[in-house]
Parts: structure tokens; sequence; C-alpha cells
């Protein structure tokens, strides 16, 4: 039989493999990812240690907790003393790996992120879990796929902000034994279905062609109420106009009435005026006949129809008739005297 072959680990533990039975494994002290992590950054175990800025490292004497180093200078015991976690105090930069989550209305999302941590107690860091930040990832992990079941699709993408503040906070509850504060965490990706996506794009373009609709009917209300607003206005002003052009044409009218009413009364003062003085009869009997010859002189021009009397060649009887109807008018008439009844 073939001697068995031995591997040996990173961290000096062996596997035998026998050729014979190959199945049969045996382990022997296999070093965890984070023995390797923390054995791969611990210093050498010296009398000086100069401690960069930003880092803690803990001390363990003869297997116990002793102290955490400050930075600068430090003296350690060889063999007592033994530098057993490096702690790194700045903020660290984590990425979630991806996932597959279930949303409240049952459609499954593929979502990543990333976690910004820092380090507040270095003690607590080192022994009150084996590795924080796996810890933390698998926290985050976690939390996140009991978040996002408590909200639907929609809510995913429109609460995102939400979503990692409740994070950040959940996250918190459970880091704080661990001496870790969780500073922020960023949704990086969320992938959907590729028939959820259909119809999300679907949705889209509906919604799309809802508001185009909405907005051309509204455009065309708009219009419309514009164009019964311009008529409107137009109707108000023609009647305005067409009221101001009526009143200023009978004030134009009643001042043209007044004007001929005051000439007439003027003329009749003038024409009383001459008729008092000497030789007004004669004026007055020479203005009548006057009037009568142009009146006579006009008759065939107007109308086909002429009405003429008798006695048509004697001006001056005409003359002499319309001065007595004229001086039979100028004759003063009795006053009659108001009879006042007394009341019994």
């Amino acid at each position: 039989p073939q001697p068995a072959r031995t591997l040996r680990g990173g961290g000096g533990g062996d596997t035998e493999i026998n050729p014979e039975n190959s199945q049969r494994t045996v382990p022997r002290l296999w070093p965890t990812p984070v023995q390797q992590r923390w054995a791969s950054r611990l210093p050498m175990n010296t009398v000086v240690l100069f401690v960069p800025q930003q880092e803690a490292w803990v001390v363990q004497r003869m297997g116990r907790f002793h102290r955490i180093l400050e930075p600068g200078l430090n003296f350690l015991i060889p063999i007592l003393d033994q530098v057993r976690y490096v702690q790194s105090l700045k903020e660290i930069v984590i990425d979630i790996p991806e996932q597959s989550a279930v949303s409240q209305d049952n459609v499954t999302l593929q979502i990543d992120g990333v976690l910004f941590l820092r380090i507040l107690d270095p003690f607590k860091a080192s022994y009150g879990v084996e590795d924080p930040e796996y810890a933390v990832t698998q926290l985050a992990q976690t939390t996140m796929r009991s978040e996002l079941g408590k909200l639907t699709l929609d809510k995913v993408f429109r609460e995102r902000e939400s979503l990692n503040s409740n994070m950040v906070h959940s996250i918190n509850q459970a880091s704080d034994d661990w001496g870790i504060r969780c500073l922020r965490y960023e949704i990086k990706d969320i992938q959907v279905p590729p028939r959820v996506k259909d119809s999300m794009q679907m949705q889209v373009e509906a919604e799309r062609k809802k508001r185009a609709t909405v907005l051309e009917s509204e455009g065309t209300r708009e219009a419309d109420i514009n164009i019964a607003e311009g008529r409107k206005q137009s109707q108000i002003l023609a009647s305005e106009g067409e009221k101001a052009e009526q009143i200023n044409k009978a004030a134009g009218e009643a001042q043209a009435v007044l004007a001929k009413a005051e000439a007439k009364s003027k003329a009749i003062r003038l024409l009383s005026d001459a008729l008092a003085e000497q030789n007004g009869s004669a004026a007055a009997s020479l203005s009548v006949a006057e009037q009568y010859v142009s009146a006579f002189s006009n008759l065939a021009k107007e109308s086909n129809t002429v009405l003429l009397p008798s006695n048509t060649g004697d001006v001056s009887g005409m003359v002499t008739q319309a001065m007595s109807i004229y001086s039979r008018l100028a004759q003063p008439r009795p006053k009659v005297e108001s009879v006042k009844l007394e009341k019994e």
C-alpha cells in the first residue's frame, strides 16, 4: 500500500489523505479565516513596540487580557505579554454580497449593499464576537431580508432612504455588545425578475400615456376656456362701446336741440324787439311777403302735387291776412283770477 500523504495548512494544521480511501479524511486543527487574518496582522512580540495612530493593540498577559496599547511608544515583557488582537479604529467599508429576498407582495429581489462601520470598543470587538466583520455582514444580510419582507416592490424603490435608516437602527441594536457602531448602509443595486421588469416597464409606459392624455385634455380645456373668455370680453367691450356711442349720440342730439332752442329763442327776442320799434310792422310785412314768394317758388321742386290758394296772385292780401293773425296773437289776454275755495 502507498503511504498516506499529508497536506499542511497555512496555520500549521495537517490533514492525512489515504490513497486507498480518499473519502475518509481526518482534519487536524485547520485554522479558521479569522485566525489566519489575525495571525497575518499581529506584530512581533518584542520589548519595544510602536503603535500606529488609529489602531488599538490588545495585549494578553499569560493568556489573560492585560491592557490596550495606546498609539506611540509602548513596552512589553517578553514571553509574558503577547499582542493578541489588532483593531483598526478607522471607518471600515464592508461589501455586502448579493442575496435574494422576497418582498411583501411575493416578488423575489436580488439586492446587495455597502456597510460603513467603526469599532468603538476594542475590548468588546476582540472578546465579544469571534469575527466582528463577518458577524456584522451576516447580520446585515438577515436584517435586509427582514426589512424587505415588510415592504412591497413599489415601496422598496420609493423608500430606499427609510430602508437604509431602518437597517442601521436594527444593526446597531445587535452590534452594541460587539463594540461596533454602524454608521450607514447604502443599497448598491436592486435586481428584479425579467417578467416583473417587463410589467414595470409597461406600467411606466401606461402611466406616461395617462399623463400625456391628461395634459392634452387640460390643454384643450384651457384653450376652450381662453377662447370663451375672449369672446365674452369682446362682447362686453362691444356692448360697452355701443353704449358709450349711444350715450354720446344722445348727448350730442340733446346739445343740438338745446342749441337750436337757444338760437330760436334769441331769434324770437330779436324779432320781438324789432317789431316793437318804429316801422316794425312794415318790416314784418316785407319778411312775410318774401317767405310767401320763396315758398311758391319751391312748390314745384319738392313734389308733383301742388295745392294753390284761389287768390295766388294777391300777394298783398296774403300778407295782410298773415299780419292780422299776428296782431291778433299779439294782443294781451286778460288774467284769470284764481278763486280760493274755503273749506268749511
